[in-house]
């Protein structure tokens, strides 16, 4: 009777510890998204207020991509004009209407950063103002600063989502020489403070270091060796991935896992730009997960994103489309074939830049084209 009870208790024990493995061996999970250059010339304003009912609407410029964006947790763009107010302008000196910052948020954006070299278009008044845009829709925002003591609070940007907890960083090479004037600040590339910052950033025990950084030579297809020595003097520093812009077009993703994963520019997500290999970018997925081990990056993959300019009864319309989309979705949307053409070319051009990349297969909702 002894050993059936000591059996049966045995039998129990193993029933609760194999119910109990799940419990122990959960993970937390965090899908990323990284955007490129979103930028604001002087045609794609007058798009906005071509397409708007009652003033400016950018809606459709995010249309196609705002299902795949609501499936991330969060989603992080570079934010390269000042929402500093009228008059507004594009190139050189970006001010857009505050109405790129609603569509922004209404198409799945969590966090901007700032720290570029048109962070300072519209001065120290424009600075301020673009941050309270942000704020105001409750847009995250780091990079710069409206005072020293903004930053010495907020920075580095931690964020936690789905029990991941994130460091994020943003630097840039300049601001078009442009200074600051106290007491906003933006952050630029130092390598002092780059590693004051990783060491500050370590202090708040995150799971994950992301660094943000705009670098690297305007429209060249290859990073050059000051980028790949940043790069390795960051991952040296605690730095876990690195995500570049600036160039304006595709540049290499290199490494594989944490600590030495740099995609070093994502291109143009939105802008006028028409030459070849700027006519688009690519949004880059981060695929996180925390176990017992740690937090490493499970998949990483990429969006190819092209910048259509259909023309519509209310004028020339700027809407992003995934440029790997079937011959279904380019039949409904209606697409010219001279337009499909320079699609596909920018597709190649980047399957090329990326060779070897997992490509991401983003289903395009036809159903939004006419919204």
């Amino acid at each position: 009777m002894q050993d059936t009870v000591f059996r049966t208790q045995a039998l129990l024990l193993c029933f609760l510890l194999f119910l109990g493995l799940p419990l122990l061996a959960q993970e937390s999970e965090l899908k990323l998204v990284f955007t490129g250059d979103i930028m604001g010339h002087d045609s794609q304003i007058a798009s906005a207020l071509a397409t708007g009912e009652a003033g400016y609407d950018y809606k459709p410029c995010f249309q196609h991509l705002k299902p795949y964006l609501e499936e991330a947790d969060l989603v992080i763009g570079n934010l390269e004009v000042t929402f500093g107010g009228t008059p507004f302008k594009g190139y050189p000196a970006f001010s857009s209407p505050d109405e790129l910052a609603d569509a922004l948020q209404w198409a799945g954006f969590d966090i901007l950063v700032n720290a570029n070299n048109h962070a300072l278009d519209k001065g120290q008044k424009g600075l301020i103002r673009t941050i309270e845009q942000l704020h105001k829709r409750d847009l995250v925002q780091t990079g710069t600063f409206t005072n020293p003591a903004q930053r010495e609070l907020h920075y580095p940007l931690v964020v936690e989502k789905a029990g991941i907890r994130l460091a994020i960083l943003n630097y840039t090479y300049g601001t078009n020489g442009i200074k600051d004037r106290p007491p906003v600040l933006v952050n630029r590339i130092d390598y002092k403070q780059i590693q004051a910052d990783l060491d500050k950033a370590a202090t708040a025990e995150p799971d994950f270091i992301l660094v943000c950084i705009h670098w690297g030579s305007e429209y060249q297809l290859n990073e050059n060796s000051q980028q790949r020595d940043l790069a390795q003097y960051m991952f040296r520093h605690g730095a876990d991935c690195i995500i570049g812009s600036h160039p304006h077009v595709v540049q290499p993703i290199k490494g594989e896992g944490k600590g030495d994963l740099v995609a070093y520019s994502m291109g143009n997500l939105i802008s006028n730009q028409r030459s070849r290999y700027r006519d688009g970018g690519i949004l880059f997925e981060l695929d996180l997960v925390k176990g017992p081990s740690g937090t490493q990056i499970r998949n990483h993959s990429y969006l190819p994103v092209w910048v259509w300019k259909p023309v519509t009864k209310k004028g020339t319309r700027f809407t992003l489309v995934p440029a790997n989309m079937d011959e279904t979705a380019v039949s409904q949307l209606g697409m010219s074939n001279k337009d499909r053409e320079l699609m596909l070319r920018f597709l190649g051009d980047t399957r090329i830049r990326l060779r070897g990349r997992a490509e991401s297969d983003a289903p395009l909702d036809p159903r939004l084209s006419h919204r």
